[in-house]
């Protein structure tokens, strides 16, 4: 039987980012050979992480890269369980090979990003995921990215807890002029300070409209004031009341964030006129990190009750 010595255990550990037991305890299976030691670990490693995918993982990063040119921009969202291993910096440089990978690989959604070859490597990025599981100890997902292109303008608020990107139509003038990239900078920190659904009024669905104008009328009806009052009056009166939606839910009929006088039509518009071209706000894609994942909620009481039995 091979002598196992501190160092191989500590070189061992070096390299996986195991524990020092699981590191010696593999190399007493694998009679001292440190290749098959790593196998035998990426084995066991491989086994746990299938086991964490029951596991809920609501932190993690949102991320985004664009091309050299600027006329590309992928967004990822990337899950983990604790925030702490979402700070880790060797998880934030897996979180960047898979931007780079995407870019590269073009993948149409997660389940083909995880068939493609992670950046740099000839293994795939599920494989590499699974190593990650592995070496970190907790459940790590990708739960969706989007591709962009365009004139585009890019904002990760928070070390990683939001990120949009915003799509715009916009002249030789307009993009060429100096203060474009500020104006297209603000557009971005407005949709951070505010999250909303649409673009534009034309945007939001009919039916949305139509059910929200239910509710209002609905709201109306009750109020003992309207109750003499024709359905035509309280229908007019609904029409009245739905622009408070669209301030709420169209980035461009919000108050822009830095001068509440005017709408962030207003503000476009005026930059427009400054920089003697058209601008309009094409589009935008906005990721909030955990958004809509249901978080664990911890009971330590009954937690450390369950350790004492």
């Amino acid at each position: 039987m091979a002598v196992i010595t501190a160092k191989m255990v500590a070189d061992l550990r070096a390299q996986t980012g195991c524990g020092m037991m699981d590191c010696k305890k593999a190399l007493v299976e694998a009679d001292g050979s440190f290749e098959e030691a790593v196998k035998v670990l990426r084995e066991k490693g491989l086994a746990k992480a299938d086991s964490k995918q029951s596991r809920i993982a609501a932190e993690g990063i949102v991320d985004i890269m664009l091309t050299d040119d600027k006329k590309t921009a992928v967004m990822i969202e990337v899950n983990t369980e604790t925030d702490f291993v979402a700070k880790n910096e060797k998880f934030k440089e897996f979180v960047k090979g898979l931007l780079r990978t995407v870019l590269s690989c073009k993948p149409a959604d997660v389940e083909a990003l995880n068939a493609c070859k992670y950046d740099g490597t000839e293994d795939t990025v599920e494989v590499v995921l699974k190593e990650q599981i592995f070496k970190i100890g907790e459940k790590i997902s990708i739960r969706r990215f989007a591709v962009v292109e365009g004139i585009l303008s890019s904002y990760i608020h928070g070390n990683g807890n939001m990120g949009v990107v915003i799509n715009f139509e916009a002249d030789d003038a307009a993009v060429n002029n100096a203060g474009f990239a500020e104006y297209a900078k603000n557009i971005a920190l407005q949709l951070a300070a505010n999250p909303c659904e649409y673009v534009d009024r034309d945007a939001v669905p009919a039916e949305v409209i139509n059910k929200e104008l239910e509710i209002i009328m609905t709201q109306i009806k009750n109020d003992p004031k309207n109750a003499s009052k024709p359905d035509q009056i309280i229908e007019k009166m609904a029409q009245g009341k739905i622009g408070k939606y669209y301030e709420e839910h169209c980035l461009v009929d919000q108050e822009y964030v830095k001068d509440d006088k005017m709408k962030v039509s207003a503000y476009t518009a005026a930059c427009a006129k400054e920089f003697g071209g058209s601008i309009k706000i094409k589009g935008f894609v906005a990721f909030t990190k955990g958004e809509g994942i249901e978080k664990r909620e911890e009971n330590f009481a009954e937690e450390i009750a369950k350790m004492v039995q």
